[in-house]
């Protein structure tokens, strides 16, 4: 076979998308007829194939960070002895869990990891993506003296090395190293390749702690979310004792030693912070300035005191919290010249003493208190659209006053005719209470007069006395509903009726009574005379 061919054949099978052997042969038969070299069988051109070099195909076929992954040598980097660098990251483990709203949810896990003896030192579980606040929680916890007795691992590492994360890479988490004097070290981006140890310990946590209970859900089978039985409280619980019962007292199948006997087989002494109150820089992410008033400090709607406070009422503070439980805080006193801060005390909540309330439980508080506010507002508003949608009429002037201002005539004028706005009141000088005009509208039974233009009342609120009235006919007609649907200041300050109801409107009440006409109770015995105002 001609070199040429042969090369041509080589170079069609490295040509991306990935051709078929098939396709390769027809080309290259027709190349080859084309200049008068020996057509080669599908065989052939198969074998040639077959025989690429793998690496050069990856790099071909798959690209150049493919081919880095698989093929590139790599300098396994290794602690010569204990805290000399720590590994931390984060992952969504393969389970689901019920959140505090009762929902299902995946939780993550932030854990920092020794990699001269890979002991486990902190870990975080939080349900929120990571943040450089879950790193430094989980940060704190790996430093600082754990509570458990066989837990041991602690100190201030030499060397942190993160990958190129935003949690990673925030300025809060550099000033916190920066502190604590540790040197930050980040991996080649988009080559994980310096997280291999604290990435395979994630694998382990999965395959051995999260199999059993209910709600484990691998990538790749089904969804399990309804079979969600544990809280997040339970999981954290779960991890930790698997890390301290299980994990660190394996021995590992690199380092054939558990991981808590090669941490303690150095034979050192950790280099520890001052304080846990220097260590609790790492519990927030914005420092939050505040002002010592008489009754303490307020912060999140909420009172914080201490005796301490007595001394510096009216300074300037900086308070720090932990998100997980803010039923204290820490208080550190600012100083004008930029000095650190000192730390004065630790402010407890009277209201929240002997509770641990979270930060979310706070927020989900307030919004409830803010959405409950928003729909009264709706129903105030709702209400008085409804009845200013009602209302087509201007309201009328009061009686005995002209709309400028000036007095209206109170006596017949020279026709013998009363004013409009006196002759509607005939009947009340008999203290009947009702309106001629009340005849173009409705009466009920109780003898209210319902639509009255000029009634000098405010309307009733009862609206069981017109039985048979709906609730849009007794709004109509004048009507509040029960107390409670409608403000009952809503009507405080009006010196006038407000008018609600159509002047042709009409109600279907049964007791309404018969309507009048002339200004005449119909009712009245024959020949009783008729008295106007």
């Amino acid at each position: 076979m001609p070199e040429p061919l042969r090369l041509l054949i080589e170079g069609l099978a490295l040509r991306p998308p990935r051709p078929s052997v098939a396709l390769i042969h027809r080309q290259a038969a027709s190349i080859a007829t084309a200049q008068e070299w020996p057509v080669p069988g599908y065989s052939t051109v198969h074998e040639i194939v077959r025989n690429l070099d793998p690496a050069l195909l990856t790099l071909a076929l798959d690209g150049a960070k493919r081919y880095r992954e698989v093929y590139e040598l790599v300098h396994r980097r290794e602690a010569s002895k204990p805290n000399q660098i720590w590994q931390a990251d984060h992952t969504e483990l393969d389970l689901w869990v019920i959140d505090p709203k009762g929902q299902p949810a995946r939780p993550w896990l932030t854990a920092v990891e020794d990699d001269h003896s890979r002991a486990i030192a902190g870990y975080a579980v939080s349900l929120e993506a990571p943040s450089a606040l879950s790193t430094a929680l989980a940060f704190r916890q790996a430093i600082w003296r754990k509570s458990e007795p066989g837990w041991h691992v602690c100190g201030i590492p030499g060397v942190f090395h993160l990958d190129h994360g935003p949690d990673f890479t925030s300025s809060h988490l550099e000033q916190v190293m920066a502190d604590l004097r540790v040197r930050p070290m980040f991996s080649k981006k988009g080559q994980p390749h310096g997280h291999g140890k604290i990435e395979r310990f994630m694998v382990s946590m999965n395959q051995m702690c999260l199999a059993h209970p209910p709600g484990y859900a691998p990538k790749g089978s089904k969804d399990r979310a309804a079979q969600a039985a544990l809280t997040l409280a339970e999981l954290d619980a779960a991890i930790g004792r698997f890390i301290r019962e299980v994990y660190n007292l394996r021995p590992h199948s690199e380092t054939r030693l558990p991981p808590q006997a090669r941490w303690e087989a150095g034979a050192f002494i950790p280099r520890m912070p001052d304080s846990l109150e220097q260590l609790d820089l790492l519990l927030c992410t914005v420092a939050k300035p505040r002002k010592v008033h008489t009754d303490g400090i307020q912060f999140l709607a909420l009172r914080y005191i201490d005796p301490v406070l007595a001394d510096y009422v009216g300074d300037q503070v900086t308070i720090r919290y932990d998100p997980r439980d803010i039923t204290e805080i820490r208080v550190y006193l600012r100083h004008p010249d930029g000095t650190d801060d000192t730390f004065l005390c630790r402010a407890t909540c009277p209201h929240l003493s002997g509770e641990t309330v979270s930060l979310k439980e706070i927020t989900a508080a307030r919004n409830a208190r803010r959405k409950q506010l928003r729909g009264r507002l709706t129903t105030h508003a709702t209400v008085v659209d409804t009845l200013l949608a009602l209302h087509d009429e201007p309201l009328p002037a009061p009686v005995g006053h002209s709309p400028g201002g000036g007095r209206t005539r109170t006596s017949p004028n020279s026709a013998g005719r009363w004013p409009s706005s006196t002759r509607a009141w005939s009947g009340a000088a008999r203290g009947s209470g009702r309106c001629r005009k009340a005849a173009r509208s409705s009466t009920c039974a109780t003898g209210t007069v319902r639509g009255c233009a000029t009634r000098p009342s405010p309307p009733t609120a009862d609206p069981a006395a017109c039985p048979g009235t709906s609730a849009a006919q007794t709004i109509a007609a004048g009507h509040w509903p029960a107390t409670g649907s409608v403000p009952s200041g809503l009507l405080a300050g009006r010196s006038r009726p407000l008018i609600v109801a159509r002047r042709s409107a009409r109600i279907d009440c049964p007791a309404r009574a018969r309507p009048r006409s002339n200004g005449i109770d119909q009712d009245a015995p024959a020949g009783a005379p008729v008295t106007r105002p």
